[in-house]
């Protein structure tokens, strides 16, 4: 038999745990095995969150393994009435079981969780070599092993505790095989328990380090909470103004409120002389280490308020614009937010992308401080001062930019809409399919930092054509001219200094043609622009292909979703099925390009830096004679033979929507 024989035997299904095993890389992250082992910490946070454990102990064993304790509820143990096998079990073998589903019926175990897919310490059980679990609850102590996710030890009672006495103790090994480096980050989950610690009042967090015979103990508990944590961050730096500390949470909502009862946020911040150091935000205890809308929220409110300030004082000098920048250029801040059915990108949650945390964070911030501003006006004047000298340096940098770039500039295409802004880092540049779509992305665009270039047909397939005859096709003349660069070589070190972008994105239909007028694109920039894509100054946008229309059920408004692809939509639809809407109340639309988008919808879903997907396109350096013998076989005009012959062999393996 051929060893590319394709049957049915070829086929393999995943079971269980299996697919953690086999792609640990999609479920968390592999550098080291702190995240497993923040998982289980994750849950012990969301009892204390829900207000059942006031206490969450951590030991990290001289032998590598991590026992995480608290005094919750302590997970069921009984006979789960649809699997017919013991609750606690399911939890760490079975993935998408979890208490954090059932948000707005009231069945469930939690209303505000950083849980959402169910797969935590289920991941943490399939890679480590052997977890142990014991359960307080209803006066018995209950224990299960598991080795490499599999149950070695059944389910028992091996004790008697009190009635009152309850809570889960986990003792995990992580299995070095699936990690770069086998051991937990300290100073990480240090980290990490003193913002649980912070964020959590009342609960006491405890560190123990089994070193050399000896145990080392850290105990953190923060009684001015946010506040204090923050003045701790800053070190030494002293703020220019006092910390503003608060929060603010939705009550039961009223007609037309799209926020549920309990969400919001709480925040602490202030403005430094010497710059700050950025800020930390959470989403229901969760670490976001790379922000997300909840941050932008925060920007957005606070730069609302500044504003606001600013012009009710005539504070603003003669030609001096202000942006969200400057304002958070010296700001500090720690941010934690309370969101009922959060999205996270990625299983680590290290960043945040709900579109409604931008509205809902911005809205409880802006109103308190606006308040706070009019109540400490020489706070708001010191505050504006820092942010108008920053806006002014910012001039000046832009300034000395342009000044570089000589008076030699070839004229501009006459269907570019050009951008405001003069700082080349903020300017983009979106390559547009079409007419159509090049004016539903005018009307929706922000002037000041995006730039429309419409593209009419196919661009030619550049792959082969000698750079001298590039300008002879009118879209790639008009593209070169835009982007102020010179077409070069792969080995040449061309002038980037007329560079009038600092991000080219392309943004075409989310099917065949527009998949098509894509790869010509990345065709150009790879062949004659390389030095553009070596700098990742070119990205693609991701526009949906499906919207999704709730109809307004009881008090709760009316709602859209977005979904990139089929299975984004699968899944948008099962999570409206459990939260009860009926098939009915759902429309689900498909867009047949970008022109079809209204201007509101475009920018929300392709074109908001805050909201978007867009992906940077980078080719690492032992890649690229790879790329190059791809881009060979699928756009070189003598490669016909060799192309036929690929697509016969791997046509199955693609699914195309035709």
């Amino acid at each position: 038999m051929a060893k590319n024989t394709y049957q049915e035997s070829s086929i393999r299904v995943l079971k269980g745990l299996e697919p953690v095993k086999e792609r640990p890389g999609m479920y968390t992250r592999t550098s080291d095995p702190t995240h497993i082992i923040q998982e289980v910490i994750d849950n012990s946070a969301d009892e204390a969150l829900a207000g059942f454990a006031k206490t969450i102990d951590v030991t990290l064993h001289a032998d590598g393994s991590v026992t995480v304790q608290d005094d919750g509820r302590g997970i069921p143990v009984g006979m789960h009435p649809e699997e017919g096998e013991p609750t606690v079990q399911l939890v760490f073998t079975r993935l998408h079981a979890g208490g954090k589903f059932d948000k707005t019926s009231g069945a469930g175990a939690y209303a505000f969780s950083g849980g959402l897919h169910g797969v935590g310490v289920s991941v943490t059980n399939a890679l480590s070599t052997r977890l142990e679990v014991e359960v307080k609850r209803d006066g018995s102590l209950h224990r299960v092993v598991f080795a490499g996710g599999d149950v070695i030890e059944p389910l028992a009672v091996v004790g008697t505790v009190g009635q009152r006495n309850t809570g889960t103790r986990v003792r995990a090994w992580p299995d070095a095989k699936y990690f770069d480096a086998p051991a937990v980050s300290l100073p990480e989950l240090e980290r990490t328990l003193r913002a649980k610690a912070v964020l959590l009042p009342g609960v006491t967090v405890t560190l123990h380090v089994e070193k050399n015979g000896m145990v080392n103990s850290q105990t953190w508990n923060y009684p001015d909470g946010l506040s204090q944590y923050l003045r701790e961050l800053a070190g030494d730096s002293e703020p220019a103004v006092p910390v503003f500390a608060g929060e603010r949470f939705h009550g039961k909502p009223a007609d037309g409120d799209p926020f549920a009862e309990g969400e919001g946020a709480a925040w602490a911040f202030c403005w430094y002389e010497e710059g700050g150091n950025g800020g930390e935000s959470y989403v229901n205890l969760i670490p976001t280490a790379a922000g997300g809308t909840h941050e932008a929220g925060l920007r957005s409110g606070v730069f609302e308020a500044i504003k606001i300030f600013v012009e009710h004082h005539g504070l603003l000098p003669r030609g001096v614009r202000l942006q969200m920048e400057d304002v958070a250029a010296r700001l500090q801040y720690v941010l934690s937010a309370r969101i009922l059915d959060p999205q996270f990108q990625g299983q680590t949650k290290e960043k945040l992308t709900s579109r409604d945390a931008l509205k809902l964070v911005a809205g409880v911030v802006r109103d308190p401080f606006e308040v706070w501003l009019n109540n400490h006006v020489e706070c708001g004047k010191k505050i504006a001062e820092l942010a108008i000298r920053q806006a002014m340096a910012r001039m000046k940098s832009a300034q000395k930019v342009e000044k570089r770039k000589g008076s030699g500039v070839a004229v501009l295409p006459g269907k570019l809409t050009d951008c405001e802004s003069d700082d080349v880092t903020r300017r983009e540049l979106f390559l547009v399919e079409g007419d159509s779509a090049g004016g539903s992305a005018k009307l929706a665009r922000d002037k000041n930092t995006q730039a429309i270039l419409p593209l009419r047909g196919k661009v030619l397939n550049t792959f082969e054509v000698d750079r001298d005859r590039l300008f002879a096709n009118n879209e790639v003349h008009d593209i070169a001219v835009a982007l102020g660069v010179d077409p070069h070589g792969r080995d040449d070190t061309p002038d980037l200094t007329g560079l009038r972008y600092g991000r080219i994105i392309i943004m075409s239909d989310a099917d065949v043609d527009g998949s098509h007028i894509k790869v010509l694109l990345l065709t150009l920039f790879f062949v004659h622009f390389p030095q553009l894509v070596a700098q990742g100054h070119i990205c693609v946008a991701s526009p949906p292909l499906y919207r999704i229309d709730v109809s307004a059920q009881g008090k709760r408004p009316a709602r859209k979703f977005y979904a990139l692809d089929e299975g984004e939509l699968i899944a948008v639809q099962d999570r409206l099925t459990k939260e009860g809407i009926k098939p009915g109340a759902v429309a689900v639309g498909r867009f047949k390009g970008l022109g079809e988008m209204n201007p509101e919808q475009l920018w929300d879903t392709t074109m908001n830096p805050e909201t978007r997907r867009v992906l940077p396109v980078h080719v690492a350096d032992d890649a690229r004679a790879e790329a190059w013998s791809v881009f060979t076989r699928l756009m070189g005009k003598g490669e016909a033979s060799s192309r036929r012959e690929w697509m016969e062999r791997s046509g199955g393996d693609v699914e195309v929507d035709v």
